[in-house]
């Protein structure tokens, strides 16, 4: 029998896929943000959506993040669905008032009676010399901050199955995606940035992470780019016959927390990978939940690798220098293995 070819979609045309389909379904849900209409979006995101629905539904706004984002919480307020790209990561800092003062608390300190049900995605991520105001994650920054739901999916796969989930939740959600991961043509072409996607609506659940490799000597959590780091340390680690477990989180509100614990218990050791700032961010977090489960049957200290208190250089070397990958993930796989 011939087996059916999968279709195969880079991260950009998963997520406009996702968009466009929840669109179809529900005249509610609408996108706004800088370049999303006619260009598609700077990261692809939105592609196709403008011809298809038009300048009604798929609004090109001005450079102003705090007004066109404090138009889509009133519309959220109002029943409409709307999807808001803050165009990268680092902007927030304009808007952060509309965020965190009203999308995230509106549902709270109204007693639940005002809901919110918004996407705002965001682009993330270094690796493409854009220097220090272009190329954070910050996933440790937002998910610090009560009453959002935070996503940051790793694959084609996932981004469009937590897009539809997060359109089609009632609460506030910040999706991160991965500029590296969306496939487009004028960045570094990887191969994680394609895969199969299936052409129906489908969900993927928020707050679930997925053990991507399974192993027995340790546990390697990483988040988007990391994770894929991590498959390939993974991988070299099995050539010395050290077996990785490897976790992809991607959610971090919530926070799969058993998933983790449950690793851990069986390999005895972790190591957390993040793109973000290694003080007071995810590494930490996950490091105290497992301190905090009394999990001293482990065989070493927990061992962190992240990017150094820096600002991200602009300097290719430099950054290659501060930012988490394969060989520095083996490395420390290694060390802690060994110890």
């Amino acid at each position: 029998m011939q087996k059916t070819k999968q279709r195969l979609l880079t991260g950009n045309k998963a997520m406009a896929e996702a968009i466009r389909l929840e669109m179809e379904r529900d005249p509610n849900v609408f996108v706004m943000g800088e370049d999303v209409g006619v260009y598609g979006g700077i990261f692809g995101a939105t592609e196709g959506l403008f011809q298809k629905f038009g300048s009604e539904r798929v609004i090109d706004t001005p450079i102003s993040e705090t007004a066109f984002i404090g138009a889509a919480i009133g519309a959220a307020q109002e029943g409409m669905r709307p999807i808001v790209e803050l165009m990268f990561v680092d902007f927030f800092g304009v808007c952060m008032d509309q965020i965190y003062n009203h999308m995230a608390k509106i549902p709270y300190m109204s007693g639940g009676r005002v809901k919110l049900p918004m996407v705002l995605m965001t682009a993330v991520g270094g690796g493409y010399n854009d220097a220090a105001q272009h190329s954070q994650t910050l996933y440790a920054t937002f998910a610090h901050l009560p009453g959002m739901k935070v996503v940051a999916p790793s694959t084609p796969y996932d981004l469009k199955g937590m897009m539809i989930s997060a359109i089609r939740d009632d609460n506030p959600v910040v999706f991160m995606f991965h500029k590296t991961l969306q496939g487009l043509g004028w960045m570094d072409q990887l191969d994680a940035s394609v895969g199969h996607v299936p052409e129906e609506a489908y969900t993927v659940p928020i707050g679930k992470a997925k053990v991507v490799r399974e192993g027995k000597d340790l546990t390697i959590v990483g988040i988007q780019m990391t994770t894929h780091h991590a498959l390939e340390a993974a991988q070299k680690l099995s050539e010395d016959g050290i077996e990785a477990e490897v976790i992809d989180l991607r959610s971090l509100v919530p926070l799969d927390r058993e998933t983790i614990l449950q690793s851990v218990k069986k390999t005895h050791r972790l190591l957390v990978v993040d793109e973000d700032y290694l003080s007071y961010g995810m590494t930490a977090e996950i490091a105290a939940i497992v301190a905090e489960e009394g999990l001293y049957d482990l065989e070493a200290p927990v061992k962190r690798l992240a990017i150094p208190d820096v600002p991200i250089p602009y300097s290719r070397p430099l950054e290659q220098f501060v930012l988490p990958n394969a060989e520095k993930i083996f490395n420390e796989a290694m060390k802690l293995v060994n110890e």
